[in-house]
């Protein structure tokens, strides 16, 4: 069997930069490679109504946000199968029968749930919800990771590409697998975690400098801004607090613009847009010494952020024209997707023998032995 990819997104919004450098411009580079037999390129709009119940308008107005962000981004519906999950309903039966090899307690203990818990606001304290301090924690949000266990499994994903944010949901995947096989048989495809080559990437910050990019945080810079919005926020983003006067010393760690600088800049950069330096790393220098103002560095981030999403934008415009195109194309997708999931669990169903009407040697056994007790 071939190498394949199974990735996604939830739909809760426009994508923006750290989606772009945790893990979609990566997509669009392995599909371009060659190297991958299938790739499946997952809309979440079951997962994303975990936390959104109440709001499904939300989530249904953002699939096709979504959509145009993945195709404006260089993803090619002819090599990667873009797919929206509500409408692969053979992930749910996966997801119910996997709940049987996980317990409550394993769950507890994930730190990617937990944070996202905490960063939710949901209570994981019975007595608190019952005094309406904080909601409770929906059941299908907290078992999150059974469902990416079903999603991943169900394209017999052997690569999952994400930021290390993700690591403990990916190593959750790989002990369903490794118990669901242990007990009924090799069935599932263990997959291997990809993690961005640039260590910048693996957890992009917000303009404000706190935690990640996020859109509940509100501190986004999304792929489809326009570059009035893009300057604003580029020109707000938190540097050093102590480099309050251009002679003063800076510090780089911390400095959003310059983490920002080590996940999109590259040499040639310098020449188009800051001919003055050969290098980040003379850039960086100069600011540790002093005399390098915040300013100028920000100037430098916006030119090299609107080389990239110039294309970004002309080609969304230009998707924009045929959304009836597109949601045919996700159709499309979502049939196939259907029906590579269903395969999966069809073995699975014979591994946990359940296959009842298509084992006719159960049947005919069975058969044989009622006639041959009258």
């Amino acid at each position: 069997m071939g190498k394949i990819i199974l990735t996604g997104d939830r739909p809760t919004g426009k994508l923006h930069l750290g989606h772009f450098v945790g893990s979609l411009s990566r997509r669009v580079e392995l599909q371009n490679s060659g190297e991958f037999e299938k790739i499946f390129i997952m809309i979440a709009d079951a997962q994303a109504l975990t936390d959104n119940a109440d709001n499904p308008d939300k989530v249904r107005e953002n699939i096709i946000e979504v959509a145009l962000d993945y195709l404006s981004c260089g993803i090619d519906p002819t090599r990667s199968t873009i797919f929206i999950q509500s409408q692969v309903a053979e992930l749910c039966e996966l997801a119910f029968y996997y709940m049987n090899l996980v317990t409550v307690q394993r769950l507890q203990r994930n730190p990617t749930v937990k944070a996202e818990i905490q960063m939710r606001g949901f209570s994981d304290n019975a007595a608190e919800e019952d005094t309406q301090q904080r909601p409770g924690t929906p059941v299908g949000f907290f078992t999150y990771p059974i469902s990416q266990a079903s999603d991943i499994t169900a394209f017999r994903a052997t690569t999952v590409p994400v930021g290390d944010d993700q690591e403990p949901m990916i190593e959750q995947t790989r002990e369903i697998v490794h118990k669901f096989n242990a007990v009924y048989g090799p069935t599932l495809v263990m997959p291997e975690i990809m993690l961005p080559t640039n260590s910048a990437c693996l957890r992009l910050p917000g303009t404000d400098g706190k935690a990640k990019m996020s859109k509940s945080l509100g501190n986004c810079i999304y792929l489809s801004d326009t570059p009035e919005e893009v300057r604003k926020k580029v020109m707000s983003m938190y540097t050093d607090p102590g480099h309050l006067r251009v002679e003063d010393p800076g510090k780089i760690e911390g400095n959003t613009v310059f983490t920002y600088l080590d996940a999109f800049c590259r040499d040639e950069h310098f020449a188009k847009y800051l001919p003055e330096y050969e290098s980040l790393d003379a850039l960086k220098d100069h600011y540790r010494r002093g005399g390098l103002g915040d300013v100028k560095v920000k100037r430098f981030l916006l030119a090299v952020l609107e080389e990239l999403l110039t294309p970004i934008r002309e080609r969304r415009h230009a998707f924009e024209q045929d959304i009836e195109g597109i949601y045919r194309i996700l159709k499309e997708g979502s049939d196939k997707a259907r029906e590579a999931a269903a395969a999966t669990l069809a073995d699975v169903r014979r591994a946990m023998r359940i296959d009842y009407f298509e084992d006719k040697e159960l049947i005919a056994r069975q058969s044989e032995q009622y006639k041959t007790t009258k």
